[in-house]
């Protein structure tokens, strides 16, 4: 079972049942509306007035107003219900948001506590004392979530070594063969790297432990690839920094993230609407916090498109679970034949092919059709096998499918580079659309 039951639990301090953890989640939400209500400037003026937030039951929260990324970058300060030197740390947030303006969040040294609480307790599932757990995320910095990770590891007798981003393969590589048996933590798309890299000698299959796979959204193909290559155990996170860098975790299972429950309540809704949506309904993930003492966030909207998922976990638990994020609302690209086109459809399809590091799409008009155009990262020798094998991968999406029997679609460049794209999984991914989109009829 995740440990994460355990965690909870020792807040109840009762057998921790669905009905207990809701009850739970209720009062905290009373508590924090309540004290973002009072205590905070930005939310004083926001949050209705004549409002019992002592009697709120979630029916009534659901019809509280939305907290949006951008109140966070136009009134991060007044957003505050702390006094200013009770900050411990501000992650300042570089984005491309229409305003310009980067967000800034604000934590204490009790919110960075909770953080490192929920890493101590999740990590669990990944790896045992007296291990090592090498992090290739940013951790030089006091605070940051490397170093957040790091203490939470030392909390359970295993060894952090801090590498930080990947930026150098060779030098990656001899981190982990220096240490047996290890688990890696890093983004997926640079563990990837190290994984297919051929112009070194091959970590031994077996040599690396699990994986844990964060900061940016995880494919299906990265982690069936992964599991192949080094026939390891691998799982992944979900999380930002506006949640206070952890949200959810998956256990041994595998099916679906088990939420924070204890420091978040985390809803789905329609994009377009606002409403609640069922378990099981695909729509925008939306969280309250429910322990953050410097910056609370009243149902902030993450852009995420994201579904709670239904019924108990295989593993027993009753923590709730958020399933695999499909994307970001708005990313899609509407095509001029068939459905919209996302992310992580092209992630599938791509990163399944022997060879791929990395890419970034673009569709573009050519006339009056449509032209999908590709830039990979690749293995090097893998090139012209990367070109073949990703002209027929596109033709096999189902979501293009439509738009290439009708011609409306067609395959653009395809360029390819064994030159390493570094990130620090701060930007996400996206895909491109440089026009309008324009549908049939």
């Amino acid at each position: 079972m995740t440990p994460l039951d355990a965690w909870i639990q020792k807040r109840l301090t009762r057998p921790l049942t669905g009905a207990l953890l809701r009850a739970y989640q209720l009062e905290r939400l009373r508590e924090a509306v309540f004290t973002a209500k009072e205590q905070s400037p930005f939310y004083r003026k926001l949050l209705p007035r004549s409002f019992d937030y002592h009697a709120m039951d979630y029916a009534t929260f659901s019809h509280l107003p939305f907290t949006s990324p951008e109140d966070v970058r136009n009134s991060g300060m007044a957003m505050l219900a702390v006094s200013q030197d009770q900050v411990t740390r501000i992650v300042t947030l570089n984005t491309s948001g229409t305003s310009g303006r980067e967000k800034r969040i604000f934590f204490t040294g009790e919110d960075l506590e909770a953080t490192i609480d929920f890493f101590r307790h999740g990590m669990t599932t990944m790896v045992e004392e007296g291990r090592t757990v090498i992090i290739f995320l940013p951790g030089e910095r006091p605070d940051s979530v490397g170093d957040l990770l790091a203490r939470a590891l030392d909390r359970i007798g295993v060894r952090p070594v801090i590498h930080g981003p990947i930026r150098d393969v060779a030098a990656a590589r001899e981190e982990i063969m220096r240490y047996p048996s290890p688990c890696l933590v890093g983004i997926p798309s640079q563990i990837l790297t190290v994984a297919r890299s051929e112009t070194l000698p091959a970590i031994p299959k077996g040599w690396v432990e699990s994986v844990l796979l964060s900061a940016d959204y995880v494919p299906l193909a990265i982690i069936k690839a992964l599991e192949e290559i080094w026939a390891c155990r691998v799982f992944s996170h979900y999380g930002m920094t506006e949640m206070g860098l952890g949200g959810g975790v998956e256990c041994e299972a595998r099916a679906g993230y088990h939420l924070r429950d204890a420091d978040l309540y985390v809803e789905v809704v329609d994009p377009a609407t606002g409403e609640g949506l069922e378990d099981g309904t695909w729509g925008e993930v939306v969280f309250t916090t429910l322990t953050r003492r410097a910056m609370p966030l009243v149902r902030y909207r993450t852009g995420d498109i994201g579904r709670l998922l239904p019924g108990r976990c295989p593993c027993g638990s009753v923590v709730r679970r958020l399933d695999r994020i499909r994307g970001r609302v708005g990313a899609e690209i509407p095509l001029k034949s068939g459905p919209p086109l996302t992310l992580p459809d092209l992630d599938e399809a791509l990163f399944a092919i022997d060879g791929v590091l990395n890419y970034t799409a673009e569709v573009a008009r050519k006339g009056e059709a449509e032209v999908i155009n590709l830039s990979f990262y690749t293995v090097s020798g893998r090139e012209r096998n990367v070109r073949e094998d990703a002209a027929e991968a596109l033709r096999k999406v189902e979501a293009l499918r439509e738009a290439f029997a009708r011609g409306s679609l067609s395959v653009g460049t395809i360029t390819l580079s064994t030159q390493d794209w570094f990130t620090t999984g701060v930007k996400k991914r996206t895909l491109v659309a440089p026009f309008p989109a324009v549908r049939d009829g």
